[in-house]
């Protein structure tokens, strides 16, 4: 392998000659072996219209000659027509506030715009990753805004993911309406609903947990480009934030706005936070979901056996024919990753001091990881799971007839101690309270059956 020598501020650093990266670069990934991924294609998106945005800005405010602008705006758009993305090597947890991520991306645009300008990679005294690329920015402003813009775009594909949820679990909603069934309060039997009725409850559930998540994104459309190092603005000209903005929302297709409060913008990872927490709250109500259907489905003898699930796979290497909840455990599985990656969000978020929180990298992270499972697994998980749940009718209706709980649709009729006294004789002999209350006249089957409707 052939390397060059590129030069940073401590010094000379050995670079394989075929790299668009340089020597931060080269320094850091030694450093930051961390997940063992690159960083998410979303972020690398995000970083390279930033620097896009920033060069068109600097090129309308003349802080930088059209030369050099248009060679960066030239390099940027051929990353982000699918370029040199394999270049973007630092791990995605890296550095306090990113600054190892951004430097990557400067240099990687240096030198794809040094060669646009005919120049060899490294020839920095025409094209500099600092001074150019990075010119009026910092990774305190551009990481927070490449953090937010890169998580509205992972929550621009999540949402039609919950959708599709949603929509399988209503139309389960209506197939399951007629079908009664024991309720369950405290794993006991309780009073009966409908199949149905269940479903529309998780319905329910989850769009309100959705609403959170799509008026998230509202805070989200604030970012701090411009504000540079401490939200001040400094090494910013004139009309620049404003410039920069409008194009960084015109290349992502992502409405967004400065952020009134540049200095909160740097400090404060609330809107980063509270779109977790609405991911967590998600998160909280499919899990509730998907333990309710492997309760279920459990059986098909010495469980519930209320419903059927599609069987995906086999169910066991050793045991011929079983049929598990798999794609519901996974779903689980996912929704316990999301909590866990909410309690590290919220963590980072309190972690900043004074004026910048440096915890960046660690919670964009857990956000685009979250948001990836679910855009990914939800659309499977609704298509190959709900989608295929048959309800066990005779034994949803056995259910009915056999649990002693149902006395309590009688006690308007004949009183709470009559009940109580029923119920009591119905675990006692075995007999139903069907059997019981008709043996005894207190009331006939057809005065039963109005009653369980």
């Amino acid at each position: 392998m052939k390397f060059r020598l590129d030069q940073d501020s401590l010094g000379k650093v050995k670079i394989p000659s075929d790299a668009y990266y340089g020597a931060f670069t080269g320094r850091a990934i030694k450093q930051y072996h961390v997940t063992g991924n690159k960083s998410h294609e979303n972020l690398i998106k995000s970083f390279v219209m930033i620097k896009r945005s920033a060069a068109v800005a600097n090129m309308k405010t003349k802080a930088i000659d059209a030369k050099r602008g248009k060679a960066i705006v030239s390099a940027c758009d051929k990353i982000l027509s699918g370029k040199y993305v394999e270049q973007f090597v630092v791990d995605m947890i890296n550095s306090g506030a990113g600054t190892a991520f951004n430097m990557n991306s400067n240099e990687v645009i240096a030198n794809v715009a040094l060669e646009v300008l005919h120049k060899k990679k490294g020839q920095y005294e025409f094209l500099h990753p600092n001074d150019h690329v990075n010119m009026s920015q910092s990774s305190n402003d551009t990481y927070p805004t490449a953090m937010h813009v890169a998580i509205l775009m992972n929550l621009k594909e999540t949402i039609p993911a919950i959708d599709i949820l949603i929509k399988s679990l209503s139309k389960k909603a209506k197939q399951f309406s007629s079908f009664k069934k024991i309720g369950r309060t405290h794993l006991m039997d309780a009073l009966p609903v409908t199949l149905g009725s269940e479903f529309e409850a998780y319905v329910t559930s989850i769009t309100k947990a959705r609403n959170e998540i799509v008026l998230s994104q509202k805070e989200l459309q604030n970012v701090a480009l411009g504000g540079t190092a401490v939200g001040s603005g400094a090494n910013t000209p004139k009309g620049y934030r404003k410039i920069a903005i409008s194009e960084l929302s015109k290349i992502s297709k992502i409405t967004l706005k400065p952020e009134k409060d540049m200095q909160h913008g740097l400090q404060s990872k609330f809107a980063v936070a509270n779109a977790s927490s609405a991911l967590r709250n998600l998160a909280l109500e499919i899990g509730k979901l998907a333990n309710d259907i492997r309760l279920m489905a459990s059986g098909p003898i010495a469980g519930l056996a209320e419903i059927g699930i599609p069987a995906v796979h086999a169910g066991s290497s050793i045991m011929p024919g079983k049929v598990n909840p798999s794609l519901a455990e996974c779903m689980n599985m996912v929704c316990f990753n999301i909590i866990g990656n909410d309690t590290s969000v919220s963590y980072a978020a309190q972690s900043g001091q004074f004026e910048l929180n440096v915890m960046l990298p660690g919670m964009l992270k857990c956000m685009l990881e979250s948001t990836d499972m679910l855009k990914n697994f939800l659309p499977i998980f609704s298509a190959n799971l709900i989608d295929g749940l048959t309800a066990n009718k005779e034994k949803l209706r056995a259910d009915i007839e056999n649990s002693p709980v149902i006395v309590t649709l009688l006690t308007p009729k004949i009183g709470y101690l009559k009940s109580a006294e029923l119920f009591k004789e119905s675990l006692k002999t075995g007999k139903t309270i069907r059997e019981l209350v008709v043996s005894k006249k207190l009331m006939s089957n057809k005065e039963i059956d109005s009653l369980f409707g």
